[in-house]
């Protein structure tokens, strides 16, 4: 851990479940701890610094939505952002306060549920190639960045390592079984109609984001993040300009920066200089503030 920018997380007595790129899990017995840490990954390799505060956006970000979003859909949080942490995680809570979900034991979903508004990223790419995105057909025309003329649902495989694949919604039918699949495409593309609407009224558009579920008692229901802005691009509207990449507010800015590098997007990822790694935390937590109307 260097200054205030917290890398890698042990909680000495507290088993640790699992380690992502990002998040940090821990098992409370009949619970979870969720831990936002402040790595930051592009193109699938976490990077060897992190972004200061980074995490605590990620987590607040996630509890306001979490809020807005629970009359559509049930969510895995069992405490509210300003609760106090578990008592066997209290001696830790200066470190991790902000940072911490206290969350159900859900079974997530094998797949990504991703929605997209706008052509960005590798639905550009594919549809240069072929007019489509994960099979759906698009008009012809569209540029890069261009707004879809509906939101399309557009899963994707989970990789534990290298890149997620997208795939069709019969190969992710084949995956979850046609019901899950059907009410995770329904579900996906209403909270992101929510979301996209609230952002644009702060000025922000929500190109398309990444949502996760998973099943619990027999239900499925939202975990992990939600609309932040690592599972999402944000654009800034006054700026927006079909026909090019977009600013934004994400990790784009990071992405941005790899490919002016000789880096062959394998581990180890190069060091982010600080002028790199300080713009990037502005960014985050800008995006909070401008889109929750809190703040940081």
């Amino acid at each position: 851990m260097s200054g205030n920018t917290l890398l890698q997380l042990d909680l000495p007595g507290i088993p640790k479940v699992r380690s992502g790129k990002v998040r940090e899990m821990f098992d409370l017995g009949d619970r979870l701890l969720m831990v936002a840490s402040d790595r930051i990954s592009a193109y699938d390799v976490v990077m060897p610094n992190g972004i200061p505060r980074k995490g605590e956006v990620l987590t607040l970000f996630s509890h306001f939505w979490f809020d807005r979003a629970a009359d559509l859909v049930p969510n895995h949080l069992l405490a509210k952002a300003d609760e106090p942490l578990p008592e066997a995680v209290q001696s830790h809570a200066d470190q991790i306060g902000r940072r911490a979900m206290v969350v159900k034991k859900a079974q997530p979903l094998a797949i990504e549920c991703v929605v997209r508004g706008y052509l960005a990223g590798s639905g550009w790419k594919e549809y240069q190639k072929q007019g489509t995105v994960c099979g759906i057909s698009l008009p012809d025309g569209l540029e890069n960045s261009s707004q879809l003329p509906e939101p399309i649902f557009t899963p994707a495989t989970k990789a534990e390592e290298g890149h997620d694949e997208n795939i069709s919604f019969d190969e992710a039918v084949n995956i979850v079984g046609k019901n899950v699949a059907e009410q995770a495409r329904e579900l996906s593309i209403k909270l992101y109609e929510r979301g996209r609407h609230h952002a644009a009224e702060k000025g922000i558009i929500i190109a398309d984001t990444k949502f996760e579920f998973g099943i619990f008692e027999g239900e499925l229901i939202l975990i992990d993040e939600v609309l932040t802005p690592d599972s999402s691009r944000f654009w800034p509207a006054d700026l927006y300009a079909p026909g090019k990449n977009q600013p934004s507010f994400d990790k784009q800015f990071v992405r941005d920066y790899l490919e002016t590098l000789d880096w062959d997007k394998t581990p180890p990822g190069p060091e982010l200089p600080a002028e790199i790694v300080q713009k990037t935390s502005e960014k985050y937590i800008e995006a909070y503030t401008r889109v929750t109307g809190l703040e940081f």
